[in-house]
Order: C-alpha cells, then sequence, then structure tokens
C-alpha cells in the first residue's frame, strides 16, 4: 500500500527516526503506526526511543497562572539528572508546556490514556455521523478510525499542535529536546484548573487570552 506524506510526519514526529527510516518502516509494516514505532526500536534507529528506556526521575513540576488567576496548570516533567532539570532549556521547555496546557486544555498526556469506553463512546457517534452522511458502510470503518485520529490531535496533548508553532506537534517539541538535551524527558502529567469551571459563564477564547498575554 502506498504510504501517505502525513504518515510519515507522526512517524518522526514520535519516534524522532530520519524521514527516509520512517517511510521504509511504515512499507514493511503495511502503514501501520505502532508496528513501525517497534521496527524502528528493533533497529535502533528512534531517536526518543534509545532514550525512552532510561530512567527520568529528575526533573520539574512547573506551574502558569493565566492574568488574574483564572486559569491555572501544574505539570511535571521528568529527564533523567538533576543538573539537566536545572537547566534554563529545560525550565523554558517545561514553562512552555504548562503554558500550552492553559490555552488549548488537552484531557490526556498521550493516546493511551484515553479510556477504553470513551474511545468506543466517540466511534459509535463517529459511526452514526458516517452514516447519517450517507457513507457506504464499507468505507464507514477507514472514516471512523480517520476521525478518531482528529480526536487524539485535538484531546492529546502530545499529539496537539505547540500553541506556539502550529507546525509542530507536542510531540515533535519532546523529542527535539530529547536529542538537544541528550536525556530522556518525559511529560509524565498534569492537572488544570479553570475559574467556575463546572459552572454556567461566559465563554471567553483562552487560547487568545493566553497567547496574549505570553505577548506571542
Amino acid at each position: 500500500m502506498a504510504v501517505s506524506a502525513s504518515a510519515v510526519k507522526e512517524l518522526r514526529e514520535r519516534t524522532g527516526a530520519g524521514m527516509l527510516d520512517c517511510k521504509k518502516a511504515l512499507d514493511e509494516t503495511n502503514g501501520d503506526i505502532q508496528k513501525a514505532i517497534d521496527l524502528l526500536r528493533e533497529k535502533g534507529l528512534s531517536a526518543a526511543a534509545n532514550k525512552a528506556g532510561r530512567v527520568a526521575t529528575e526533573g520539574v513540576v512547573e506551574s502558569y497562572i493565566h492574568a488574574g488567576g483564572r486559569i491555572g496548570v501544574i505539570v511535571e516533567i521528568n529527564c533523567e539528572t538533576d543538573f539537566v532539570a536545572k537547566t534554563d532549556q529545560f525550565r523554558a521547555f517545561a514553562k512552555d508546556i504548562a503554558m500550552h496546557i492553559a490555552a488549548v486544555n488537552p484531557k490526556f498526556v498521550r493516546r493511551e490514556e484515553v479510556p477504553a469506553d470513551e474511545l468506543e463512546k466517540e466511534r459509535e457517534i463517529l459511526r452514526a455521523q458516517a452514516l447519517n452522511e450517507g457513507k457506504p458502510e464499507k468505507i464507514v470503518e477507514k472514516m471512523v478510525e480517520g476521525r478518531i485520529s482528529k480526536y487524539y490531535e485535538e484531546y492529546c496533548l502530545l499529539e496537539q499542535s505547540f500553541v506556539k508553532d502550529p507546525d509542530k506537534t507536542i510531540s515533535a517539541l519532546l523529542n527535539e529536546k530529547v536529542s538537544a538535551i541528550g536525556e530522556n524527558i518525559s511529560i509524565r502529567r498534569f492537572v488544570r484548573y479553570e475559574l467556575g469551571e463546572g459552572l454556567e459563564k461566559k465563554v471567553d477564547n483562552f487560547v487568545e487570552e493566553v497567547m496574549a498575554q505570553a505577548k506571542l
């Protein structure tokens, strides 16, 4: 099967491997992203994966408070050594991630964290939408999986477009930092609080507000 440019791009962002290596891995696995990731790791071609096995228990708990205290974010980002955790580069990365979470409001760090029942419920909704659009049943499942990818991009932090550079995903940014710093780095967890969350209130554009505060 022909491998799409978007699949190659996704694999590169998730592994840090070269474009050609990503294309070859996808060719060999018939376009299966997860199998391609495993193949790159087996071959030692995944830059991020080469460091992923290292223990990362140091790091920082970073916070970001939106103007006026309306949104607060706490995020834990791990690295291997206390030395790296104290560097300006690592701290700036952690601050960027906290600000991104404040602006974009992801629900999970990675797709593997999405509960199976929530994912199945989303699939049922998307399946019904496709059928209501009059799409042939034989292509509905393929459409559903394509739209599930969009769901991941919307709600999973690592797959979101970085708010300061929309051409780059958080995963790609993370891999860049791993390569630049030379240590395993992991975004472990986060919490995001929004003033009056769950109460009926005026809806604002928090992306624009956070970006304006950061003067970006």
